[in-house]
C-alpha cells in the first residue's frame, strides 16, 4: 500500500551544509525540505564559500515555520519573513537569520540545486534590466483589473522589442524585465525603443545596461554581473538609461549619444562607478551592433 501520509521524524535524508540542516521528504514526487538555519547564518558569508556564486541562484518557494529571516532582492530592496509567512524568493538574493532564535522553514522549490557546489558556465555578456517607475503607488490607483491590463500591454512591447533586438529574455520581475544581449549596442538599441515605446502608455520605465561576465543556468543567470547591472538601473530617473562606463567603452562605435552623469557609490559595490545616461533625444541607430 501506498503511503500518504509522511514525516519529517523519518525523514528520506538528512543534510548538514554551510551551517544549516535539511531534511528531506519525497512526497507526490516532489521534494519538501525541512531548513533550519542557526543564529547568525547568513547565505552571503557562510554558503557563498561553498557554492561559488556571488548570491543564491536558487529560487525558493515554501513557509516560514519559526523565526525570522531578511531576504536582499537583486535591485537592493530588503523584505522580513516571519513567523506563518508564504514566501516566494527570486535567484540573486542574499538572506540571513534575523535576531537570536533559528529560523525554521519548509520550501518545495530547489530543494536538490540549493547549496550545489557547481562550475557553472561562464559567459562574457550585456545585461538590461528595466522596471516601470511608481509601480505600485500606479497599480493601486488603477485596481487591479486596469493594472493588469496595463502590464499586459507593457510586457508585450518590451519582449517584442528584445526580441526584435536578437536578445534573450532571462526573466520577469513583475514590473520589469531583465534581458541579454549579444552586444551592448544591441542593448541600447532595444533600452532605447522600450522607453519610447512604453511611452504610449503613459507610463516610465528606468532602464540599466551593462556588460560583465555571467554564470548561466538553465533558467536564469547570476554572478556579480547581475547584481552591478540592478544597480546601475536604480540610479536611473524616469524614463532614463543608465549605462556603466564598461558598457558605454565598448558600444562607442555605435553611435549612441551617451552623457555623462558622474560618478555614483552603488549599494552593495566597493568604489565609486562611472555612469552615463542615453540622451532623451538620442537617435537610435537602424541597426544596432
Amino acid at each position: 500500500m501506498s503511503r500518504v501520509v509522511r514525516s519529517f521524524e523519518a525523514p528520506d535524508q538528512i543534510q548538514e551544509r554551510a551551517g544549516i540542516t535539511l531534511a528531506v521528504l519525497e512526497v507526490g514526487g516532489i521534494a519538501v525540505a525541512r531548513i533550519v538555519h542557526p543564529p547568525g547564518w547568513r547565505w552571503s558569508k557562510d554558503a557563498r564559500p561553498l557554492v561559488g556564486t556571488e548570491r543564491c541562484q536558487t529560487r525558493h518557494l515554501g513557509m516560514q515555520l519559526s523565526g525570522r529571516m531578511i531576504v536582499e532582492l537583486a535591485d537592493g530592496s530588503m523584505q522580513e519573513i516571519g513567523d506563518g509567512d508564504l514566501f516566494d524568493v527570486p535567484p540573486g538574493h542574499d538572506a540571513w537569520v534575523e535576531g537570536d532564535a533559528e529560523a525554521v522553514s519548509m520550501e518545495w522549490s530547489g530543494v536538490h540545486d540549493w547549496l550545489r557546489s557547481r562550475e557553472a558556465e561562464r559567459v562574457l555578456a550585456t545585461l538590461l534590466f528595466t522596471d516601470i517607475v511608481d509601480s505600485t503607488p500606479l497599480a493601486g490607483r488603477l485596481g487591479d483589473r486596469a493594472w493588469h491590463t496595463l502590464l499586459a500591454a507593457h510586457d508585450d512591447i518590451v519582449r517584442r522589442i528584445v526580441a526584435e533586438s536578437r536578445g534573450r529574455e532571462v526573466k520577469h520581475t513583475g514590473d520589469g524585465f531583465l534581458a541579454m544581449f549579444e552586444g551592448p549596442g544591441r542593448a541600447l538599441g532595444a533600452a532605447g525603443r522600450i522607453r519610447d515605446g512604453v511611452r504610449a502608455l503613459n507610463i516610465e520605465v528606468r532602464q540599466g545596461v551593462h556588460v560583465g561576465e555571467v554564470e548561466v543556468g538553465a533558467h536564469d543567470v547570476g554572478g556579480l554581473a547581475v547584481h552591478e547591472a540592478a544597480r546601475v538601473m536604480a540610479a536611473a530617473g524616469p524614463g532614463e538609461v543608465m549605462v556603466s562606463e564598461i558598457a558605454r567603452t565598448l558600444a562607442a562605435a555605435s553611435g549612441f549619444d551617451l552623457e555623462p552623469r558622474g560618478t555614483r557609490e552603488l549599494k552593495g559595490l566597493d568604489g565609486p562607478r562611472a555612469l552615463f545616461a542615453l540622451r532623451d533625444d538620442s537617435r537610435i541607430p537602424g541597426t544596432a551592433r
